[in-house]
This record gives structure tokens, sequence and C-alpha cells, in this order.
């Protein structure tokens, strides 16, 4: 269970509703991935807004090649993990691979990611007619729901690999219908993954509902990385949109703290990390 630091500051808790009236506001919203308990309370005294169990685990914490192998068991696992963490930090959980396939069994999973695991809110990945009718169900069952846009690591098979989405014309136009149609099937936030600056820009300026980027510019009404990047532990080249917000710092609280105030000031992602 989450102890409070003696020197973190006092939060109210961040809400569904809440991220809709910052992006009203005009006030960014920081998210950061997370998969135990000691990195949530890290996050928490660092005042991060959200904190999302992704998937993206997989590749992170397991290993794999793709996030495509983890099950919603390790999901409900990591998340209730995470949950013991956090005491005003959102928690989002990623419905896994083939666990939103249709309304029941997106029903039962994020049934499992909120009550077992503690999770607010369920995220999703695609803007079809078919996972917008599983968005609008989860909704009418009281299951706030984030959307996922754009570059969608569980279709990276689909796609031929890890690449920027939304470069032509005709990809763009499919994901800004894309876009307003999962806020009109009640999404109450969406992730916009790889995509030019431009193009999430357009989309943010056009929904209601608070986007959060990753890879998509500064224009997004917020943006989340993995925390492994953030901190430099990531194998391998890091992500050209991302940043080691450790170096220079002497602890992973005062790195995540570091990132939240920079993505509210709107210093991240700066020109360094944004394409297209």
């Amino acid at each position: 269970m989450y102890v409070q630091p003696a020197d973190a500051p006092k939060r109210k808790p961040v809400t569904v509703p809440g991220l809709r009236a910052m992006k009203a506001r005009g006030e960014k919203i920081a998210v950061l991935t997370c998969y135990d308990a000691s990195f949530a309370a890290q996050m928490e005294a660092a005042g991060v807004d959200v904190a999302l169990v992704g998937d993206s685990l997989g590749m992170v914490v397991q290993g794999q090649s793709s996030t495509l192998p983890v099950t919603l068991d390790q999901m409900v696992y990591h998340t209730s993990l995470v949950a013991r963490g956090l005491a005003a930090t959102l928690l989002i959980a990623d419905l896994p691979f083939m666990q939103f396939r249709d309304p029941a069994t997106a029903l039962a999973a994020s049934a499992r990611l909120m009550a077992e695991g503690g999770a607010a809110m369920v995220k999703l990945e695609g803007g079809s007619d078919w996972t917008c009718e599983v968005i609008a169900t989860l909704v009418a069952h009281e299951v706030p729901v984030c959307a996922h846009l754009g570059l969608t690591p569980q279709s990276v098979h689909k796609m031929g690999g890890y690449r920027m989405q939304g470069k032509t014309d005709d990809a763009a136009a499919r994901l800004r219908e894309q876009a307003q149609a999962v806020a009109h099937a009640g999404a109450g936030l969406l992730v916009l993954e790889s995509m030019p600056a431009a193009l999430a820009g357009e989309i943010t300026r056009a929904l209601s509902i608070p986007t959060i980027g990753i890879g998509a510019g500064a224009e997004c009404d917020g943006q989340v990385l993995v925390c492994y990047d953030l901190l430099g532990l990531t194998p391998g080249r890091r992500p050209k949109f991302s940043k080691d917000f450790l170096a220079g710092r002497g602890s992973v609280r005062e790195a995540f703290a570091a990132y939240a105030e920079d993505v509210r000031a709107g210093r991240f992602p700066g020109p360094e990390q944004i394409a297209g």
C-alpha cells in the first residue's frame, strides 16, 4: 500500500473527468508507463498525472520481441502491483492482444483489470467499426476507455513493423476519421502514437477529449513515455522521440519530476524529439 513520503506534496486524485478539465484549461498531462509498485511510488511522489500499465511490459520487462505474448493474467498482476504504489495518480491498464476482440470478451477482461487490478480506465488499440462497438459497449457498462491510434503495436505484423503512420493524405484522412469515431463511441482519452506532428495537432484541436502523444509532436494535450526509455535503461538505441531524463540527476524520482515539469511547461518534446 502506498505510503506518502514526508516531503512529497499532497495532491487531489486525478480523475477521468479531471483529464478533460485539464484539456479545457490548457494544462498538459504527464503520463508514464509503469509495471511495479516501487516505480509507481516514485511517479506518485514526482507528481505524474497518469500511470499506464502498458502491454509494453512484454518487451521491456519480459524481453519479448513484441507486445503480443502478454496475457490478461499478467496484465492484471502488474496492474495490481502498480495500484499499490499510487494514491492520487490515475491508473490506466492496457487490454492485451485479442482481449477486446468482441464486446463480451472486452467486458470480462476490463472487469478483471478494474476489480482485481485496480485500474480506473482501460486502453485498447485501433479505430475500426468493430473497435468502436467495443468502446461503446464498455462505456455503456461504466468502463472508462482510452483509445489508441497511429502506430498500434498489437498490429505490428499487419503494419510491417514499427513505422510512422498517417504520412500519406489517405492515411492521414483515415486517422482523422478514426479519431472522431472513437470519441463519438465514448472514449474519454486518446493516445496518438508515431504520426506527423501536424496531423496529431489537427486531431487534438478537433476533439473535446484529451490526446496523449508519443512520437506525435508537441501539440497533443499530454505526453507519455515508457519509463525505461526515460531512465536510459532501454537496451540498444533509445527511440528518437524519447529523452534520458535521469542523465545529470540524482534519483529516479527527480527524473520523473523533471519529465512532468517539462511536459507541463511545453519543453518536452523538443525539436530534437519531433519528426514529420
